[in-house]
């Protein structure tokens, strides 16, 4: 339990945009807030029940100098890559991909009878490891320890800690915390984390109360950046409520990016455009999955 609770000390809306093919979803926090969120560089929450908001996906293009996490809720996006993964993303299921030098892959959404919903998180590498060797994991749901607290909290372990149970995703550089948690109405919530890590919320159902310090309660689709402490205490709304937290060590590193490439320094943004315009953008291509 934290001794010193952080409060919430920015609260984004999320803007609607398009991307890829023509994929409609909400930004949480982008290129503008950098570095507010260092390590963590973009959060998009995309989800409809109308297949037109999703079905043209994001065709092949290239990453560098960052690592990916799609977290899908509902519905099913099969994914390829230029390492020779292939397979699918489904409900429950994590894809956590390591660009590094350079990757080009395609992730494309599935009719789904009801909605299809998920998110996708941008982690930035350090800088010493912005060309490291491309890397893929793929878990399914049943590889995410759940668990459950006296107050009836049932707290998803994707990465990091939660009491004594780690998350299966590992290694990676900026030791991040990866939990999805869902409160019963009134339920209570209270994780410790490393004073140093940047922190955030995002709700994805229901209403959130970060404590007296925090203002309003966090709502549906909002996400809140928190403050110095030890750790986060919640408490769910009346009808309850989930939502993600996540945390990391920042890097304090400079930040070139542009589009789906983020180095430090422009001078590597234009070499990683050459690159791409004279076919040597991808240096490995034997698949290389981590376990």
């Amino acid at each position: 339990m934290p001794e010193h609770p952080r409060s919430v000390t920015r609260r984004f809306p999320g803007v609607s945009t398009l991307e890829g093919a023509g994929v409609r979803l909400r930004r949480s926090f982008g290129n503008a807030e950098v570095p507010l969120f260092d390590p963590f560089l973009l959060l998009d929450h995309f989800g409809s029940a109308n297949p037109e908001d999703y079905l043209a996906g994001f065709p092949w293009h290239p990453h560098r100098g960052i690592e990916t996490v799609t977290y899908m809720l509902d519905g099913r996006v099969e994914h390829e890559d230029s390492l020779g993964n292939a397979g699918a993303i489904e409900a429950g299921d994590v894809q956590w991909m390591t660009a590094g030098s350079g990757i080009v892959h395609q992730e494309m959404p599935k009719r789904s009878e009801t909605a299809l919903r998920g998110f996708q998180l941008w982690v930035n590498l350090p800088a010493e490891r912005k060309m490291t060797t491309p890397a893929y994991r793929g878990l399914s749901a049943g590889e995410f320890p759940v668990e459950t607290t006296d107050d009836g909290a049932r707290v998803r372990v994707v990465a990091g800690w939660f009491g004594t149970v780690e998350g299966p995703v590992r290694g990676i550089s900026v030791d991040p915390s990866y939990l999805d948690i869902t409160l019963p109405p009134g339920g209570r919530f209270d994780q410790a984390l490393p004073e140093g890590h940047n922190v955030f919320a995002h709700t994805i159902d229901g209403e959130v109360d970060f404590g007296p310090l925090s203002g309003a309660p966090a709502r549906r689709g909002e996400t809140v950046l928190f403050g110095s402490g030890d750790g986060v205490r919640a408490v769910a709304g009346p009808a309850g409520a989930r939502f993600l937290l996540v945390a990391g060590r920042p890097l304090g590193e400079p930040v070139a990016w542009y589009g789906p490439i983020v180095m430090n320094r422009k001078e590597e943004l234009s070499e990683a455009l050459r690159e791409l315009r004279n076919g040597t953008f991808v240096k490995e291509t034997r698949p290389i999955v981590e376990e």
